[in-house]
This record gives structure tokens, sequence and C-alpha cells, in this order.
């Protein structure tokens, strides 16, 4: 089971960034798939999650109207389109599985490196 994140990198306030995450070894349309980042000395958070199918998505409030979440099952691939990006986005970006629960998301059982996501002047 392989879950690789890209697309991290430096970007200044107001830029943009794709994140893609690559999986591979399990049944990729079977599962939602989740963007979860933390940023040093913080706490764990979830960013978005997008249904097995694509039919259903959250956002954290934090992020809500600048990041979009999309899938194309026939790659095995989940993205995370990052707009408007504020320095408080500065954190490592993972993809895993998830589900959604009653407040947010939860994390599954299998998880991707994480890639660095830094937004400075």
């Amino acid at each position: 089971v392989q879950l690789q994140a890209s697309g991290g990198g430096v970007v200044q306030p107001g830029g943009s960034l794709r994140l893609s995450c690559a999986a591979s070894g399990f049944t990729f349309d079977d599962y939602a798939i989740g963007w979860f980042r933390q940023a040093p000395g913080k706490e764990r958070e979830g960013v978005s999650c997008i249904s097995s199918g694509g039919g259903s998505r959250y956002y954290a409030g934090s992020v809500k109207g600048r990041f979009t979440i999309s899938r194309d099952n026939a790659k095995n691939t989940v993205y995370l389109q990052m707009n408007s990006l504020k320095p408080e986005d500065t954190a490592v970006y993972y993809c895993a599985t998830a589900a959604f629960v009653r407040v947010g998301i939860e994390p599954g059982d299998y998880w991707g490196q994480g890639t660095q996501v830094t937004v400075s002047s």
C-alpha cells in the first residue's frame, strides 16, 4: 500500500499550489481520501476529504472557499487545489484514507508521506 503526496513548495501569500496524492496497492475507488496537515507545535488538522465516488466533500472552516479537492479514479489520484494561500497554511500536508465523522474527518489505516507547504513572503 502506498500513498505518495507531492506538489508542495514555497509560495508567497496569495499564491496557489496543487497537491497530488497518487495511490497504489489497494482498491482506490473503495475509499474516501483525506488531506491532513500538521504545523510545528500544532495539532494535526483534517483539511479536506472526498468520498470514494467524488460525490461528497468536506472542507475545514479554515480553508473553505480557498481549497478544492478532486479525484481521478482512473489515475488513482486525489488532488488538492490550494488558492489564496496564507502564512497560516504553512504545514506538512499528508494524504490518507479517511472517513467522514460527525464533526470533520478522521484518518484511516493508510497514510502517505508528507509534502511541505510553506507560505511566506
